[in-house]
């Protein structure tokens, strides 16, 4: 399940892209798979990194086009040179860190000018819903430890150089699952209707029907889980 949109943030044949808190590839993989890239993916979980290298495995190959590296690093304290990457993708990751601020100045360290920045992070109402279900959702190890206004963290952004050019909303049908969750927190594993649910967010994942494709674009400016920003860095190019 991507909430990047490649659409949006095309890859360029050569591009170093790091994918930062990547957590188990979703993002890092796909875009090495799409793309002639240099995939660099930066997590602090062991355990996540090492899903991520297994699930990657089907799709190495040694055409000398691409390469995956994976790395367990702080985002505050990124082991990389100034202007190392053409591209960043940091997606639900800023909800999780007490100094967000402090990752977002490594991002701009390790970011060329003119390169590219996509960040997502929970939108503010779904996610206010969860919080008011279940304490548990935010206060476990690694869980959130702040609700995001979108406008805000955005101008944030741009006030650091950034020049947005695209903003939308992501996983409308999510939602409703995670606000199921937080309700049953308790109880959740014997849940038949989130049980279900599960099965109805798989399927529509692997099949990608279109009644299901169709709802969900239509919710999502209404009630999509993730809002995602695209920026420039520094100028356009």
């Amino acid at each position: 399940m991507l909430t990047v949109d490649f659409r949006h943030f095309p890859l360029t044949p050569g591009d170093k892209l790091l994918d930062l808190g990547c957590g188990e590839g979703r993002h890092a993989i796909n875009a090495y798979i799409a793309g002639e890239v240099d995939v660099f993916g930066v997590d602090l979980s062991l355990k996540d990194l090492a899903t991520t290298r297994e699930r990657q495995q089907p799709f190495a190959v040694n055409d000398g086009k691409r390469s995956f590296h994976l790395q367990c690093a702080n985002a505050l304290q990124l082991p990389f040179a100034d202007h190392s990457f053409d591209k960043i993708i940091c997606s639900e990751v800023l909800e999780h860190l007490p100094d967000y601020q402090g990752a977002l100045k490594e991002i701009q360290r390790v970011l060329k000018p003119g390169g590219t920045l996509a960040i997502s992070v929970p939108r503010a109402w779904p996610e206010k819903i969860c919080w008011h279900f279940s304490s548990e959702y935010h206060q476990v190890e690694g869980g959130h430890v702040r609700i995001f206004n979108a406008g805000s963290l955005d101008k944030e952004i741009q006030q650091q150089g950034f020049s947005r050019y695209k903003k939308h909303w992501a996983h409308a049908l999510h939602s409703p699952y995670w606000w199921l969750k937080c309700m049953l927190w308790d109880t959740q594993e014997q849940s038949r209707l989130i049980r279900l649910y599960h099965k109805l967010l798989v399927w529509d994942l692997m099949q990608k029907p279109w009644i299901t494709q169709t709802l969900e674009k239509l919710l999502n400016p209404i009630m999509g889980k993730s809002v995602v920003f695209y920026y420039h860095a520094g100028r356009k190019p």
